[in-house]
């Protein structure tokens, strides 16, 4: 069984701070596996892959535009997070199954898009979900005592100018891309967030008891 926390909007700080209190109590047996969901304001991290040579503008400038930047602990290179994109943390008992793991996420990301009527598949050699040259789920996990931090981020109805201020994920030759702009509609936040419960319990084989929860206090 995995529990469901809907945090809202919530910098990512205090998002972080939440992740590591629960993985720790996992890791202690004094939790269930969960998965948060939550939206940021404007923030750029750098993963394991590092990333600062792909800032487009000063860290000063980006700073004084309101982003603020984090080293993480995750996989992959630069991205960014804000408004509009459904982030999801999955606190899971992964093992050493790490790829699997990733791929199974994968798969539920595209099996949301699928449900919108989009054709959309994971990228050999690249990590996330895309349709055709274009990102719309980024993927990138940490495994910590064998159970994992970090996860997704699906852009729904973001600002994709923002992206304009990195070279996401390090792939100078792609881009990104939102539900907004593929269905060429507006599409929200609480349209995609059971769409994306739904298709974490399928591939995970789980149930799940969602708490929702628009405070950041567990």
């Amino acid at each position: 069984m995995f529990e469901v926390r809907e945090l809202g909007l919530l910098p990512y700080q205090e998002a972080w701070d939440i992740q590591k209190e629960i993985h720790s109590a996992i890791v202690a047996g004094e939790s269930a596996p969960t998965l948060l969901l939550v939206e940021h304001p404007p923030v750029i991290t750098f993963g394991k892959g590092g990333g600062r040579q792909n800032l487009l503008y000063s860290e000063s400038t980006l700073a004084a535009r309101g982003f603020e930047l984090y080293d993480v602990e995750r996989g992959g290179n630069v991205t960014y997070h804000g408004p509009g994109q459904l982030v999801g943390y999955p606190l899971f008992p992964v093992g050493r199954r790490v790829l699997r793991f990733l791929r199974t996420l994968e798969g539920a990301m595209i099996s949301v898009l699928c449900k919108l009527g989009i054709n959309a598949t994971g990228s050999p050699g690249y990590a996330g979900v895309w349709v055709g040259t274009e990102k719309v789920v980024a993927i990138g996990v940490a495994v910590r005592r064998d159970v994992s931090l970090h996860g997704f981020a699906l852009n729904v109805a973001t600002n994709l100018q923002h992206f304009e201020t990195i070279v996401p994920c390090g792939i100078p030759d792609r881009g990104v891309t939102s539900l907004t702009k593929l269905l060429r509609r507006s599409v929200t936040i609480e349209e995609i967030c059971p769409l994306v419960i739904e298709a974490m319990h399928a591939a995970f084989k789980k149930p799940s008891t969602d708490l929702k929860r628009r405070s950041h206090e567990l």
